[in-house]
């Protein structure tokens, strides 16, 4: 007796299902090392973008649309909101209504993460352009911001917060073209395999790309 998967998912789906366990495994190292677990969730958005090239080059499946968005609430939805909520328990300690505020705009976060994937998926997932702020992009900005040291648990609720209602918002942004992909994706993983200074200045330039993105994208990057 083969497994039902066998013939039916492809090379691609094998990486989104590869994007989800280090979705798992960045929410688990949230109670280790939040630096461990923000390079987990950038490694996971790289796997996500790898995923889209393994497609195009080797063909996608009908399940591809529906595993993406399931692994993406796992690495962009879950795991984003657990790096906050460890980083506020641990600031904050038992002050209990900061914490439960943190936490309740961390479970705000992956609710909106899960309602903006499913309107991709049902809307969005065949066209160049998306509505709403990417769960992989707010997932990026978090993840980028705690690996450069901002990790005021006030900072990061009020970031969680704004990038619930932009996830949304109807603010429509256009798909990377392959090129700038490239690069933010270098940038990225020199950013997860470097340590000290160095991989610092990486966590930085891509933030900035990232925050660039965010604000610019939507009236500058078309064309």
């Amino acid at each position: 007796m083969k497994p039902r998967f066998v013939g039916r998912l492809g090379a691609a789906d094998a990486v989104t299902a590869g994007n989800a366990a280090l979705g798992f495994v960045a929410a688990v190292l949230t109670a280790v090392d939040v630096r461990l677990a923000a390079k987990a969730i950038l490694l996971a958005a790289m796997a996500d973008g790898l995923d889209g090239v393994v497609a195009r080059r080797y063909g996608g499946t009908d399940a591809g649309p529906y595993l993406d968005s399931l692994a993406d609430v796992a690495s962009f939805g879950v795991a984003p909101a657990l790096l906050v909520v460890s980083v506020v328990r641990e600031m904050w300690g038992f002050e209990t209504l900061r914490v439960v505020a943190g936490v309740a705009i961390a479970a705000l976060f992956v609710a909106a993460a899960v309602v903006r994937l499913a309107l991709y998926t049902a809307y969005d997932s065949d066209s160049d352009e998306t509505v709403g702020v990417p769960t992989t992009l707010a997932a990026t900005i978090l993840s980028a911001g705690v690996l450069v040291g901002f990790v005021d648990p006030m900072l990061l609720v009020a970031l969680s917060a704004v990038m619930a209602a932009l996830m949304l918002s109807d603010v429509t942004y256009p798909d990377l073209h392959a090129q700038d992909a490239l690069v933010m994706g270098v940038v990225q993983g020199l950013a997860i395999v470097l340590d000290g200074t160095l991989g610092e200045g990486f966590a930085f330039g891509l933030l900035f790309l990232a925050l660039g993105y965010l604000f610019l994208g939507p009236r500058f990057y078309w064309g």
